[in-house]
């Protein structure tokens, strides 16, 4: 699947391509999913042009689950037939996960123990790195309380597990419609938007000691419900930093993601999936992203 110029999901096409040149510290990876993620049509829009160049016509898709064809000199962790997943960001947009095939360095790429489906795998890497990325920032620990704005979305759903198992109590803002399935997962949820500020005081009146914003446009409720000394990050606003905040943006990491995938495998992390679509509808998945439109991750199939 390619897009030949920035634009919206109508841009994709489903064409040829030759099959990616496997270099040194290189893995080969046969895709059996790749997941959507907001990152992946923000791209195609060309909103992140001043930070990544792209080369057309571009495959999109940054997260991939699937098993290994071939490595390159220099790649003693992996052999043809290793099931892997990655997160596949690379310096430049062009050889993207929604395709047969996609070469990745082995540093990005980490093994799918036993146990854990290829669902999982590949919707696991994006959100739960920047998830574990964001916390990690944070220094979160048990003595905490955390507000974590958009808690049960892609990333957030995975940051409310991550924290509890720190210890760490947990508030989460999602429509009503997710509040019952934030108390599964051991969050106390409230309502976003207009009162929120209201709404928290009233479950932590002393405020709260960490935020993690995934949303953006909620930086003066934060401000407002941070204790003194209190830390907050985000990955929508770029503002933060003015009032001490952190901008997080999640690198590919092997080792990181190996550490996440175990925890799915113990049964301590679980990824919400809301389908999967057969590569030639990866525009229709493009736009229920966009739209807000699945409750999980999208996924695709390129065997399809």
């Amino acid at each position: 699947m390619t897009y030949a110029q920035y634009g919206d999901p109508s841009t994709l096409e489903l064409t040829d391509a030759p099959t990616p040149r496997v270099g040194p510290g290189s893995v080969l990876i046969r895709v059996e999913r790749a997941a959507v993620n907001p990152v992946d049509w923000k791209v195609m829009a060309g909103a992140l042009e001043p930070l990544l160049d792209a080369v057309f016509p571009v495959i999109p898709g940054w997260d991939v689950a699937g098993v290994v064809e071939a490595v390159g000199p220099d790649t003693p962790e992996f052999s043809p037939g290793d099931r892997v997943a990655a997160y596949g960001r690379k310096d430049v947009v062009h050889g993207g996960t929604f395709a047969e095939l996609v070469a990745l360095p082995a540093t990005s790429v980490a093994a799918i123990p036993e146990g854990v489906d290829v669902d999982s795998a590949a919707g696991l890497p994006l959100v739960g790195l920047t998830a574990l990325r964001s916390l990690e920032t944070l220094q979160l620990g048990a003595e905490d309380t955390l507000l974590i704005h958009a808690a049960s979305g892609g990333v957030g759903h995975l940051a409310v597990q991550l924290a509890r198992e720190i210890g760490a109590r947990v508030i989460g803002t999602a429509s009503e419609q997710n509040h019952e399935r934030l108390r599964a997962l051991g969050a106390t949820p409230v309502l976003y938007g207009d009162g929120l500020v209201e709404r928290v005081r009233e479950i932590a009146p002393e405020g709260v000691s960490a935020v993690a914003d995934f949303v953006g446009g909620v930086h003066e409720q934060t401000l407002q419900l941070l204790a003194d000394g209190g830390r907050h990050v985000s990955i929508a606003d770029h503002s933060v930093g003015e009032s001490g905040g952190h901008v997080v943006w999640v690198r590919p990491d092997g080792a990181r993601l190996r550490t996440l995938l175990e925890k799915v495998a113990a049964g301590t992390l679980e990824v919400e999936i809301d389908r999967v679509l057969p590569l030639a509808e990866a525009a229709d998945a493009f736009a229920a992203s966009r739209d807000g439109a699945a409750r999980g991750k999208l996924l695709i199939d390129p065997t399809r």
